[in-house]
This record gives structure tokens, C-alpha cells and sequence, in this order.
């Protein structure tokens, strides 16, 4: 009997993470004496964050003590899409960091196609925000998840449901 083994590739983060490394940040902005009189603020919603700040200069501190909270937690730098600088009221300017979760799906396509030229015996569907790999052999889906892991995407990938 030929069973097969399978698992999936998602890009997700842990959202309670999330919340506490923004909460981090938003004490060590509350404490460092260079942004503690700067009323920045830091707003979380489900689709990503908002920042409110002085000035460009401190926009940029604050990326500094997100990315270092966010790394301590495991959470990747990718999950992060930066938006474009705005002016808000006054001198003081907003920036809206988008979250990325899920595959899209031309990444997704990009990948299947990755792995079925260079994996022959293994199969990927595109399931949704997620992909499935197939295989009859456990060491053909080791080899595809060393591959993916070397590879560069603008997401974070995680494996789950290895059988």
C-alpha cells in the first residue's frame, strides 16, 4: 500500500505576539527621554498598525523599537508592509504599516511552479492562502521544505500539517 505524505506551506504570525510587541513599543516610547515629549502614538487594528508621530526622524525610531520587539517575539520583519509617509495635521506625520498574512496568490503560483521543476515525484495545490505538497516519500517533502526555507519571499513561510 503507497501512502502519501503531505504538509502545508502558510504565511501567518502569531497575533498575541503582535499585541505585546506593540505594547512593548508603546511603553519604550512612553520612557525614552528622545520620544517620550513627541505624543506619538502607535494603533493596532486587525488589517495593520498606524503610527502617529513629530517628525520623520522619530517616525523612524519607532520602526527601530517595533522591528527589535517583534524579533525578540519570533515574529519575522516580514510580516511588516510599510506605507507611504503622510502629512498629518500640523507637522506631525502618519505612516500605516499593512500586516502581511496568507499566500497571495501569484507567490503561491510562483512556488508551485518552483517546485514542480525542480521536484519532480512531488505535487503542490493551492488551496486558498495556503499550498499543499504531496509526496510518497518524506525525505522528497524535507528536501522541498530546506528549499523553500533558502529561498527569499517577500512573506514569511511556516510548514504545518506534516503526515
Amino acid at each position: 500500500m503507497a501512502s502519501t505524505f503531505s504538509f502545508d506551506v502558510v504565511s501567518d504570525f502569531d497575533w498575541q505576539e503582535l499585541v505585546n510587541a506593540v505594547d512593548q513599543t508603546e511603553r519604550e516610547i512612553k520612557t525614552r527621554y528622545d520620544l517620550k515629549d513627541t505624543k506619538t502614538t502607535v494603533e493596532l487594528t486587525k488589517e495593520g498598525l498606524t503610527i502617529q508621530t513629530d517628525s520623520e526622524f522619530t517616525l523612524t525610531a519607532v520602526h527601530t523599537i517595533l522591528q527589535q520587539k517583534a524579533a525578540k517575539r519570533q515574529l519575522s520583519l516580514k510580516i511588516f508592509d510599510y506605507g507611504a509617509v503622510e502629512t498629518a495635521s500640523g507637522s506631525r506625520v502618519k505612516q500605516v504599516i499593512q500586516l502581511r498574512r496568507g499566500i497571495n496568490p501569484e507567490l503561491a503560483k510562483e512556488i508551485s511552479k518552483l517546485i514542480r521543476t525542480e521536484f519532480k515525484k512531488v505535487q503542490a495545490s493551492i488551496q486558498g492562502d495556503t499550498l499543499r505538497v504531496t509526496a510518497k516519500s518524506k525525505d522528497d517533502l524535507q528536501a522541498v521544505i530546506q528549499r523553500l526555507k533558502g529561498a527569499d519571499y517577500p512573506v514569511p513561510l511556516q510548514f504545518t500539517n506534516y503526515r
